[in-house]
């Protein structure tokens, strides 16, 4: 009732609010975690060719594994954040930590798995005879960390789903500098070389594991929540992450496909794309800081049995979604003649990516609304829904896509594609959000 007397600007005002208090934390997390990537390249690329060639396909196997589990931390802030906003802080932490029991299982899993098998990844992606030893070592420590890292993405899903975005910022900001002063220790200090920088990111892999459990344990024990594993909390979480990792693969698919087509149309194309895909990636950061947002505000609506106020929060972030979109896409226009030449001064290459920038700047408000809508729906838990309208989308652009280079096209043609497959999902998503039917209240949905 009290809602019914609050103004619609006094309204948008406390939307605004929470929406910045979580995504500007949330948006540091995100970007302080390939600046790991980043570091581990600089110091290992003064060791050599050979030893930065190894490290790119072990971090590329590493980075895929991470992404494909994505969904440790976005079942687990939808899980959390509903039963917060139902009152029962208890149940929400117990839920948390059967989220972190079943990551540490993966983790685990994924061990086991890769410590033999690291021979035959590297060689599927074709590395050469020099560079496969310094990937084989990399891959073999560095494995060691998976557990940590899926715990991270499961603990970091607990506290978004507590509404707190500012731990995970600085627990990513510790873990970052941790990993820099030890690359730089172990890799020339106790001249460890590649397998220095690995032992170093895994080890700050597990420091950021241990802060992690530490503030969960701490608000486990003030709370009274259990913190033995659940078998029926941890399948709960499974089942919930299944269909989150069809939309996952999904979406990986769409980026492979991609990534394959521009490869087939010569090295000044991959090239190109390879940098307008960072791009992408970057400023879809950005965009997904607003649907981390959107997962916690959601959940917890929804989980306090406030239809109309998860209405209007979904109706706000959309707006936000817009705005951010149009920003970006404008500031990109505006600032590639300043950071094209950091890329690539090769006069072909700049010749096929400004086309193909120019198409992402002009999709980035259709973007901005995708991002914002499929964290409304995971934070509603409407999981199975995004990985049906993920399968239709992938359909729809991998012909699309594959026809590109057969019909003559060229990179901004295949960025076209990559607009069309953001528009299906537009389409998906926002059919979805005017349904209503995502609006499941209760605890749990």
């Amino acid at each position: 009732m009290a809602q019914a007397s609050t103004s619609p600007k006094a309204l948008r005002r406390r939307h605004d609010r929470e929406i910045v208090t979580l995504a500007l934390p949330a948006f540091g997390a995100l970007v302080a975690e390939p600046l790991f990537v980043m570091v581990d390249s600089a110091v290992v690329g003064h060791l050599g060719t050979p030893q930065l060639a190894g490290l790119a396909i072990a971090a590329a196997l590493l980075m895929t594994a991470v992404s494909v589990f994505v969904f440790l931390a976005y079942a687990t802030t939808a899980a959390v954040s509903r039963r917060v906003g139902a009152g029962d802080l208890t149940a929400a932490i117990r839920q948390g930590m059967d989220g972190i029991w079943l990551a540490a299982i993966l983790g685990t899993a994924l061990v086991v798995l890769t410590l033999p098998t690291a021979p035959w990844l590297i060689d599927l992606f074709g590395a050469s005879d020099t560079a496969t030893p310094y990937a084989l070592t990399y891959l073999r420590v560095s494995s060691l960390g998976i557990p940590a890292m899926l715990m991270v993405l499961a603990a970091t899903g607990v506290l978004r789903g507590l509404q707190d975005t500012r731990t995970p910022l600085y627990v990513a900001l510790g873990g970052f500098t941790a990993n820099a002063v030890l690359n730089v220790v172990l890799v020339y200090g106790a001249g460890l070389g590649i397998a220095g920088s690995a032992w170093g990111t895994v080890i700050a892999q597990w420091g950021m594991a241990a802060v992690y459990l530490i503030v969960v344990v701490r608000g486990a024990r003030l709370h009274q929540a259990s913190l033995r594993p659940h078998a029926a909390g941890i399948r709960a979480s499974a089942r919930a992450g299944v269909p989150l990792l069809v939309r996952t693969l999904s979406l990986r698919a769409v980026l492979m496909i991609a990534t394959a087509v521009a490869a087939r149309m010569g090295d000044a194309e991959i090239a190109a794309h390879q940098i307008v895909l960072s791009l992408w990636s970057l400023m879809a950061f950005a965009l997904d800081a607003i649907a981390i947002a959107g997962q916690a505000i959601i959940g917890r609506y929804l989980g306090a049995g406030d239809a109309e106020g998860a209405r209007q929060a979904c109706r706000r972030m959309v707006q936000w979604g817009i705005a951010s979109g149009v920003a970006l896409g404008v500031l990109l226009v505006i600032f590639r003649p300043l950071f094209l030449p950091l890329f690539t001064g090769d006069p072909v290459v700049h010749d096929a990516l400004l086309p193909a920038l120019l198409v992402v700047a002009v999709c980035q408000p259709v973007a901005g609304v995708v991002f914002v809508l499929d964290g409304v729906l995971m934070g509603a838990g409407d999981g199975p829904y995004l990985a049906r309208a993920m399968l239709v989308t992938l359909a729809v652009f991998a012909p699309v896509a594959l026809l590109v280079p057969a019909l003559g096209g060229g990179l901004a043609a295949l960025w076209w594609a990559m607009t069309l497959m953001m528009a299906v999902r537009l389409v998906t998503l926002w059919l979805r959000a005017r349904s209503g039917r995502w609006i499941v209240l209760g605890a749990t949905r």
